[in-house]
């Protein structure tokens, strides 16, 4: 091998070295670095998975003086499928088991099996109150009981997964518990549950994927609710406002073409324009732009 061969090769050891060492002293006290924390992580959010379901049960849901953004279903049908409704709005389809239902439970199945089995970066003990994390994974050996605020502090892409119970059981607890997020997105926040989730008087930020039941008591809840994947667990909301990772988007109803927004010259959305002009599948009426509407009746 030539002189300027070895050295090449050394150079380029070297620089492998160099980056590897950059990745492992790239952390901080508050969590893992963004070493592949993001969007593209291994696993998905869980509205990537059953679109449009902001709750989900293995058999029954009821909700109580609450109202849920997004679409509500339940694996077993009629007459063991049910939901009930007490002064509860919901803005999405309601389907108790039928094949959008089953199709949607079933890929929560499988990202609950997938979750299982992410190796955690850091795990947690506590309440995590007053806890600033960026994102990661964060793992409870057993169960977790969360009161005072939490703070999630990353990247818009940046994925947080926190998995309870990882030693195989161990049920989600939070009392007067609140989610800050500072630049991150909710949906990007996922709670695997080996057991049960129980939420009351907090304000909720990421979706939770319970092996058992789920129950909110008071307080808001701002990802989606599948409970269940053991087999049995029911999802129990009251008093508490609920909005899904599609809700946020202005529609559970993933199967059809959602609300346009009305504005003027924001071209063709592929969405339903209510009472506008939608032959051209757009919210300006006449194919109107800033500055000229274009309405129909207007003469110029």
């Amino acid at each position: 091998m030539s002189n300027l061969s070895r050295v090449t090769a050394r150079l380029a050891v070297a620089a492998s070295f160099a980056a590897l060492l950059t990745v492992a002293c790239n952390t901080d006290s508050n969590g893992p670095a963004s070493r592949g924390m993001s969007a593209d992580r291994s696993f998905n959010s869980p509205q990537s998975a059953s679109s449009g379901f902001a709750v989900l049960a293995n058999q029954a849901v009821t909700c109580t003086d609450a109202s849920i953004s997004g679409s509500v279903g339940t694996l077993q049908a009629p007459p063991t499928g049910s939901f009930t409704q007490t002064i509860c709005p919901v803005d999405g389809s309601i389907d108790i088991g039928d094949a959008a239902a089953i199709g949607a439970y079933n890929d929560f199945l499988g990202q609950y099996a997938a979750l299982a089995t992410a190796p955690c970066d850091v795990v947690l003990t506590g309440t995590l109150d007053g806890v600033t994390l960026a994102p990661g994974t964060y793992c409870f050996d057993a169960a977790a009981a969360l009161t005072g605020t939490l703070t999630l502090k990353g990247p818009s892409n940046g994925v947080w997964l926190f998995k309870i119970g990882t030693s195989g059981t161990g049920a989600l607890t939070g009392t007067n518990f609140s989610v800050v997020m500072v630049g991150g997105q909710p949906c990007n926040v996922t709670w695997w549950v080996a057991q049960a989730a129980t939420l009351t008087d907090s304000h909720f930020i990421g979706s939770i994927l319970a092996g058992a039941a789920i129950t909110l008591t008071r307080g808001t809840f701002d990802g989606n609710a599948y409970a269940g994947a053991s087999g049995v667990g029911d999802v129990t909301i009251t008093g508490t406002t609920v909005v899904g990772c599609a809700g946020r988007n202005g529609s559970g109803k993933d199967h059809e073409r959602g609300k346009c927004n009305q504005g003027v010259g924001n071209g063709p959305e592929g969405c339903d324009p209510g009472n506008s002009n939608n032959h051209n599948l757009t919210n300006d009426e006449n194919g109107g732009t800033p500055g000229n509407p274009g309405r129909q009746g207007d003469k110029n």
